[in-house]
């Protein structure tokens, strides 16, 4: 008999599926030391859940109708199978697409290019939106897959393990990233419907575009209908060019010279043309640094708008450290502090579009947010003028 027992197995679909999910940060490095070929994760990872969401929807959709505002309408097999079809190839294609688009960006950010890297990056950060698509088995719930955009975060902590994106740089590089995603995605919606018919047979050619109200969800809590129908006008706008992010020269001019007694040592700042910018400078006093940044999330931003109307709530906590992620007014607001290092972060976005964060080492977390209240939103909004 042979002796497998020194040999490394590839987890189950299920097992790296709760794991990627759960503990983001302990599996991606064991993701970056596999060597599974892309042809494997495509067949036994991508492929299965990919086709969650086109079977599902595919089910609803023959099971129970869809139905909008007083609208009901139940597809016919035919159309219901194409566009099942069309958008599992689609999504599947993504996949390779935004796997290029990662590669090409990593050296952009100090991190390293390497293909097969960068498509593992994106096929299992892609976990959470397949997994949220089992929510179009009832049509009903179909807002609910708004829940996989829990697969931009782990876009996020995979790109230092993965390709080499300097820790500083990560959160820049996901948003140029997912800046790209969202085009793609803007792109690819057209061309599924032109295939399947949609625009001309479809459930929605009937029904006004427009929502608005608040949507109770069973077992408490409520959407905000009218800040997702924002939300959505402003990824438009900024895909389309309408409403172009800030110059980071601009923000960089907002940036204190000191803060209490912190002094500002450096500054950097980063553009990318339409997907975004960013300017951040770091303070220093004694052993103690941190970093204030402005970010002008553009078509990101409304992301955040997205989770403000679902009324995101998360907080973990220990004997010496936590976090916590709220809505405060209408705007997403971040929080950690680990007392061993003394070092942690507080963020608060702004008018769903700007990002304002210190990270660091500090005396305690109230000399981050003193740092952060040193940026006036209304100067801010002013640079949208």
């Amino acid at each position: 008999m042979v002796d497998l027992s020194g040999v490394d197995r590839a987890p189950s679909i299920v097992d790296r599926a709760r794991a990627i999910i759960l503990t983001p940060r302990d599996e991606w490095p064991r993701i970056a030391a596999e060597t599974t070929p892309q042809g494997d994760i495509l067949r036994a990872y991508v492929l299965p859940l990919a086709a969650i969401g086109p079977v599902a929807a595919l089910i609803g959709w023959q099971v129970f109708g869809y139905g909008v505002l007083g609208f009901s309408w139940k597809p016919g097999i035919v159309w219901s199978l194409s566009t099942a079809i069309v958008s599992f190839v689609m999504a599947t294609v993504s996949v390779f697409v935004l796997a290029f688009i990662a590669n090409l960006l990593a050296p952009k950010f100090d991190g390293q290019s390497d293909k097969g890297q960068a498509f593992k990056l994106v096929a299992y950060s892609y976990t959470a939106s397949w997994l949220a698509g089992i929510f179009g088995l009832i049509p009903s719930l179909a807002f609910f897959s708004l829940l996989g955009l829990y697969s931009f975060y782990l876009l996020y902590t995979g790109a230092t393990p993965l390709m080499k994106v300097p820790q500083d740089k990560a959160m820049s590089y996901t948003v140029v990233t997912i800046l790209c995603a969202i085009v793609l995605a803007i792109v690819v919606a057209p061309i599924t419907a032109a295939i399947t018919g949609l625009w001309a047979a479809g459930p929605m050619s009937a029904v006004n575009n427009e929502i608005s109200g608040k949507l109770t969800v069973p077992g408490g809590g409520s959407v905000d209908l009218d800040r997702i129908q924002q939300a959505t006008k402003q990824m438009e706008a900024a895909a389309s060019g309408k409403s172009p992010p800030v110059a980071p020269d601009r923000m960089k001019a907002l940036l204190p010279a000191a803060i209490g007694d912190y002094q500002r040592t450096a500054t950097e700042a980063v553009a990318a043309g339409p997907m975004g910018s960013t300017t951040q400078g770091t303070y220093t006093r004694g052993d103690k640094s941190f970093t204030l940044r402005i970010a002008d999330m553009s078509a990101l931003g409304a992301l955040s708008g997205l989770g403000a109307a679902l009324g995101v709530e998360q907080s973990k906590e220990d004997a010496n450290s936590y976090e916590r992620t709220t809505t405060v007014g209408g705007q997403l607001q971040t929080e950690s502090w680990d007392k061993t290092s003394n070092t942690g972060k507080f963020g608060v976005t702004v008018n769903n579009r700007f990002l304002i964060e210190a990270e660091g080492s500090a005396a305690s977390v109230n000399e981050l947010k003193q740092a952060v209240g040193a940026i006036d939103p209304e100067d801010l909004a002013d640079l949208l003028g």
